[in-house]
């Protein structure tokens, strides 16, 4: 397995009106492998969002490097090479959809691209199929709930067929039913086509879903591991201004109330389910 995404050392500076220098990203290394699942966590203003514009060219290190897919994103000459390569979902649905028709709206970026007109209809097909919204085709997108306009969305960028996908927060904005139907839809992307996934979120519960999660901490990694690895530091989390999955919770704070012995390792309901039932019986 080769590596979709690397990081030596990065760094990122803003800067305020004085010209005093905010690190929002102070060296980071970090390895993404080439059909991962990685869930990147944080709490607002933990670097999170500034690290994924990173993997797509949209900022570039103020030190360090960034590669893509083995192309150094300072190279301007690689921009266009680096973007199709790594595209980027965000959290509002809404400013990436510019067509008044749904299939329009997902073309879009292949007549950009150029891409002929029968290649353009095979794509466009696939990917709405892909993302289970190929009966709406026909439809406006703003007649859309928020998890269809999010889907949609989602279609265009892999369209485009990249060879990774990173997700901001695209499920910020949606309720329950649109969460799950996004969360669906993207670790089908990385199951049934290979797509690495990178998920910025900061819902534990998604993070669970992922194969590997990273946690951001003042511009700093501050863990890395699987998810059961990483959501059984309770303390460690919570210091970080971070919740855990529920499963977790009730099992760290039955043992914390009751000075139990539980395992705290449950990532699911039916995983929690069954240590409680021992405990009780």
């Amino acid at each position: 397995m080769s590596e979709m995404i690397k990081t030596e050392n990065l760094v990122y500076a803003y800067h305020d009106e004085n010209g005093n220098a905010y690190f929002a990203l102070n060296g980071i290394d970090l390895h993404i492998q080439r059909g991962e699942f990685v869930a990147v966590l944080g709490h607002n203003g933990s670097g999170k969002s500034t690290l994924a514009g990173h993997f797509n060219a949209i900022r570039l290190p103020t030190g360090g490097k960034v590669y893509v897919d083995g192309m150094d994103t300072a190279g301007e000459d690689k921009l266009y090479d680096i973007r199709r390569t790594c595209a980027m979902v965000f959290q509002n649905p809404d400013n990436q959809i510019v067509a008044t028709v749904v299939e329009e709206d997902v073309a879009f970026a292949l007549e950009n691209m150029g891409v002929p007109p029968m290649e353009i209809r095979r794509r466009v097909d696939d990917a709405l199929k892909a993302v289970g919204m190929y009966e709406y085709r026909s439809h406006a997108p703003h007649k859309l709930s928020g998890g269809q306009k999010q889907r949609v969305a989602i279609a265009g960028v892999i369209a485009m067929m990249p060879r990774c996908i990173v997700f901001d927060e695209p499920t910020a904005m949606l309720d329950p039913s649109g969460r799950k139907e996004v969360m669906r839809v993207i670790r089908e992307l990385n199951e049934r086509f290979g797509i690495t996934v990178i998920l910025i979120t900061h819902h534990m519960d998604e993070a669970v879903q992922a194969g590997r999660v990273v946690v951001m901490h003042q511009g700093r990694i501050l863990m890395d591991g699987v998810p059961r690895e990483i959501f059984t530091q309770v303390d460690a989390l919570r210091r970080a201004s971070l919740s855990v999955p529920q499963t977790i919770e009730v099992l760290y704070d039955l043992n914390a109330q009751l000075d139990a012995q539980l395992p705290v390792g449950a990532m699911t309901v039916d995983e929690c389910a069954d240590i409680l039932q021992k405990f009780l019986q």
